[in-house]
C-alpha cells in the first residue's frame, strides 16, 4: 500500500510516460529541422526495418537534402526578433528590469523556436537573489524533463498535476533543499552518496510498478555525475478557518485545527481552499522537501502553451510539413540520379575520321569552341569511291558475257511471294461481263448455257477474255 507522498509520485511517473509519444515526435521534428531527414524507418521484405539512408545507399543511389524547414522556422523567429527590437520597451521599470535581466529577446526567441518545433512551450519564473537584490528568473524548461497531466483546456485551467525533472550537482542540490539547516544537509548527502542508493531506487521504482525499460531514464540522471531530483507540484484542497477582524479590517486564514480566540469582533467562518503544494523526491522515494506556493498569485511556476489541443492533442508547425519536405528530397534525389546516369558533353569521334594534323587535344577544344569547324575525312564516300574504281563498265560487261550463270543464280536466289490459296475465280472477277440471262431472254440464257458454264476447262486469260468479247458481240447481233 503506498503512503501519499508515494502516490503522488507515482501519478507523477505516469504523467511523464504518457507524454511519451509527444516526445518521440518532438525528437523527429528536430531532426528534419536540423537536417536530419533520412533516418525514417521502412519496412523490408524480410520482415525487418532499414532507415531510408541506408536503403537509398545500398542502391548506389546518395540521397540528397534540401533544408527548406529551417528556412522557414528562421524566417519566422527572425521576424519575431525584428519586431521584439522595433517594439517600444515596457513602461514599468520592474518589467523592463525584468528584460533586462534575463534577456528576455533571446529566451523568447528560442522558446518561439521551440514551439515551431514541438508545438510545446514551457517556461518558468522563480525568485532569485541578485546582487542581494530580489529578481524573477525566467528560463526555458526542456520537454524531455517536464510532465504534466493531461489537460485539453488551451490554457492549462484543468491542471492539477505539473513537474520538472532536475540534474544537478550533490552541492548545487543540498544548498537548494536544506533551508539552513545543516543537519538536513547532511541527510541529503548521505541518500545520495550511499553505496545502495542504486539499488534503492531499483527497488522503490519496481514497488510502484515503473519497471518498464522505456521509464526508467524518468529516476536515472541522464549524466551519471549529476544527481537526479524530481520537483512535483499537486494542486490540493484545505480545509481552513476564515477569520474576519472588523476591528482591523483584516481577513486570516487559519488551519482548521487550529483554534481561534473568540471576541465580539471576530468572525470566523469555515471553508475549503485550493493552493498549489510543492514537493521534491529523490528518486528512492524521499521526500526532500516541501512548501506551498509562495506567490501572490498562488499558482506554480510554469507557463504553459500547448498547440492545438484539439482532444489534447499537440501538434507543431514543422509536423505539417515534414511530408512535403520529404517529397522535395526523393525529387532532387531522383534529379541527381539522372544527372550522374546521363551523359554530359560526351563526343564519339571516330579513329578513323581524325583529320590530318588534329591532335585529340585540337579536337576537344573546337568542341567546346562556339561555331568551330571540325574538318573530317568520310570514310563512307572514301569506301564508296574505292569500289567504284574496283568494279569498272567493262569489268561488269565482262562478267555478264562471260559469267552469265553468276546472274541468272543472284534471280533465282530472289525471295518469292507465297501464292494465294483461296484465290478468287476468274469468272467472279470478270462476272461484269457475262450476260445476263433474265434480261435477254431464251438466247441469253442459251449463250450463258454454251459460253459462260462456270465448270468449263478454259484456264487461259486470254482465252477467257475473247469469250467474254465473242458474248458481247452475239449479243449485240441477235
Amino acid at each position: 500500500m503506498l503512503n501519499s507522498n508515494q502516490l503522488i509520485l507515482h501519478n507523477a511517473y505516469k504523467a511523464w510516460c504518457q507524454a511519451s509519444q509527444l516526445r518521440s515526435k518532438r525528437l523527429r521534428n528536430k531532426r528534419f529541422t536540423y537536417g536530419d531527414q533520412w533516418n525514417d524507418t521502412m519496412p523490408t521484405a524480410s520482415g525487418g526495418t532499414i532507415s531510408e539512408y541506408e536503403l537509398y545507399a545500398r542502391g548506389g543511389t546518395p540521397p540528397q537534402t534540401n533544408n527548406l524547414i529551417r528556412q522557414m522556422v528562421k524566417t519566422i523567429v527572425g521576424r519575431y526578433r525584428t519586431e521584439f527590437i522595433n517594439g517600444n520597451t515596457p513602461a514599468n521599470e520592474n518589467v523592463a528590469r525584468v528584460h533586462r535581466f534575463n534577456q528576455l529577446d533571446e529566451l523568447d526567441s528560442r522558446a518561439l523556436e521551440e514551439f515551431l518545433i514541438s508545438g510545446t512551450a514551457v517556461q518558468r519564473i522563480d525568485p532569485c537573489l541578485d546582487m542581494w537584490q530580489r529578481q524573477a528568473r525566467v528560463t526555458n524548461v526542456n520537454l524531455n524533463t517536464f510532465f504534466i497531466n493531461a489537460i485539453e483546456d488551451p490554457l492549462a485551467r484543468d491542471c492539477e498535476l505539473v513537474g520538472q525533472l532536475h540534474d544537478m550537482s550533490l552541492a548545487q542540490l543540498t544548498r537548494l533543499l536544506a533551508q539552513g539547516s545543516r543537519d538536513k544537509a547532511r541527510w541529503i548527502r548521505r541518500i545520495y552518496s550511499s553505496n545502495s542508493s542504486n539499488e534503492r531506487m531499483l527497488d522503490f521504482s519496481h514497488a510502484i510498478g515503473a519497471d518498464s525499460h522505456q521509464g526508467m531514464s524518468f529516476w536515472r540522471a541522464a549524466n551519471p555525475a549529476k544527481c537526479r531530483a524530481i520537483e512535483v507540484w499537486t494542486l490540493e484542497n484545505r480545509e481552513v478557518t476564515l477569520c474576519h477582524d472588523r476591528t482591523t479590517a483584516q481577513v486570516v486564514m487559519l488551519p482548521a485545527t487550529a483554534r481561534v480566540k473568540e471576541s465580539p469582533s471576530v468572525t470566523t467562518r469555515y471553508d475549503i481552499v485550493t493552493t498549489w503544494h510543492c514537493r521534491w523526491f529523490s528518486p528512492m522515494g524521499d521526500l526532500l522537501a516541501e512548501w506551498d506556493s509562495p506567490w501572490a498569485h498562488g499558482s506554480h511556476p510554469f507557463t504553459i502553451k500547448f498547440y492545438p489541443l484539439t482532444d489534447g492533442e499537440v501538434h507543431s508547425f514543422v509536423e505539417d510539413i515534414i511530408d512535403q519536405q520529404k517529397a522535395v528530397n526523393q525529387i532532387i534525389t531522383l534529379i541527381n540520379n539522372i544527372m550522374m546516369a546521363s551523359a554530359k558533353g560526351v563526343l564519339v569521334f571516330p579513329e578513323t575520321a581524325l583529320p590530318d594534323g588534329f591532335t585529340w587535344e585540337d579536337i576537344k577544344r573546337v568542341w567546346r569552341d562556339c561555331n568551330g569547324i571540325l574538318p573530317y575525312r568520310s570514310a563512307t564516300r572514301q569506301g564508296d569511291s574505292e569500289r567504284q574504281q574496283r568494279h569498272s563498265l567493262p569489268e561488269r560487261d565482262h562478267q555478264r558475257r562471260h559469267c552469265p550463270e553468276r546472274h541468272l543464280w543472284n534471280i533465282h536466289q530472289l525471295p518469292q511471294q507465297p501464292r494465294q490459296q483461296n484465290r478468287q475465280p476468274v469468272e467472279e472477277k470478270y462476272q461484269s461481263f457475262w450476260p445476263n440471262p433474265q434480261k435477254n431472254g431464251k438466247r441469253g440464257r442459251f449463250l450463258f448455257s454454251v459460253f459462260g458454264k462456270r465448270g468449263s476447262d478454259f484456264s487461259g486469260f486470254w482465252f477467257r477474255g475473247a469469250r467474254c468479247l465473242l458474248q458481247r458481240l452475239l449479243l449485240l447481233v441477235l
